[in-house]
């Protein structure tokens, strides 16, 4: 197959860590052509079909001088068998003007994954409001006195931006309800933006799960990040410490109802957050903790990812 990766600069990738780098490896390992763009780089123009400027790479095996290129190409979208859409967010205007134009290289003939339409349909945080029945009590407002009911309800809440990520702009408020007021106003920008409201869930000491799910089925370990340092937030660019494990049966419960929904919609890879029995997130755009799983564990989430991707390239063809 011939594979286009949408991403960030190769230039900025980790690869130690980087998610997408130990796909591009394990693509390449089967005899895959592997090429890279980013978003900027996807253009349309009437009467032609969504092309790319495209970077056509071979991982070299070196850590610091990772891949090699030869010259770019500007290729119709709808020439590669696969398109997998790995761009980082933030999900601001320009990843959703991203899906569109490759919505409109899919209507070309693209395969590309996970699906556009459902990247816009499944916001992170939001997500999770189809399936209420796993998630810790929740609202959804811009009104800073609903959020001042809730916290009278459950008096120890966790409050967060909707367009957050990494564990960026997250804050815990105890009973005493210690600057609860400055806290609504600094995130829901005196009404103006809406925010998620959680009641905390104490389990988060022992990590925010990432569960993650690939075709509609779990992978069989997650990555648990403990936060650290007085910490509530286990995001691992927060700081947490990230800790393998194998999933326990509420998270296989959890995984084995969302997944095959999921699946059906065109999201080929998803990663589920989990704190103690409670769905929190519901990641789709570009899901991590692959390296650090099969670092830990043995277990080679990225073959997994790339079978279910050769599957479901051959079964749309």
């Amino acid at each position: 197959m011939n594979i286009l990766f949408v991403a960030d600069p190769l230039e900025s990738f980790k690869v130690y860590k980087d998610t997408t780098f130990a796909i591009m490896r394990e693509a390449q390992a089967r005899g895959h052509r592997v090429h890279a763009c980013e978003p900027i780089h996807v253009v349309w123009k009437s009467g032609s079909t969504v092309t790319a400027k495209v970077r056509p790479i071979t991982l070299t095996g070196q850590a610091d001088s990772w891949f090699t290129e030869e010259e770019a190409q500007t290729l119709a979208l709808r020439d590669f068998s696969a398109i997998v859409m790995r761009k980082d967010p933030p999900f601001d205007s320009e990843y959703f003007y991203a899906t569109h134009l490759l919505e409109q290289a899919e209507r070309d003939g693209a395969k590309v994954f996970n699906k556009p339409a459902a990247l816009r349909d499944h916001p992170e945080k939001l997500a999770i409001m189809e399936f209420a029945r796993f998630c810790s009590p929740t609202l959804v407002t811009r009104d800073p006195a609903e959020v001042r009911r809730f916290h009278a309800e459950h008096q120890d809440i966790i409050l967060k931006p909707l367009d957050g990520m990494g564990g960026t702009g997250i804050f815990r408020v105890k009973a005493d309800g210690l600057n609860l007021g400055a806290i609504i106003e600094t995130l829901n920008k005196e009404g103006s933006e809406t925010i998620m409201v959680q009641r905390f869930v104490p389990e988060i000491e022992k990590g925010d799960k990432r569960v993650l799910v690939i075709g509609g089925k779990p992978v069989p370990y997650c990555l648990a990040r403990i936060p650290q340092g007085g910490e509530v937030r286990g995001n691992l660019a927060a700081g947490g410490k990230g800790v393998a494990q194998a999933l326990s049966e509420r998270d296989f419960e959890i995984a084995n109802a969302l997944g095959p929904v999921l699946a059906s919609r065109g999201l080929l890879l998803v990663g589920l957050d989990v704190i103690g029995s409670c769905l929190t997130e519901v990641n789709v755009t570009s899901p991590t903790c692959f390296q650090e799983i099969f670092d830990q564990t043995g277990c080679d989430v990225a073959a997994l990812f790339v079978d279910a991707l050769e599957a479901a390239v051959k079964a749309s063809a």
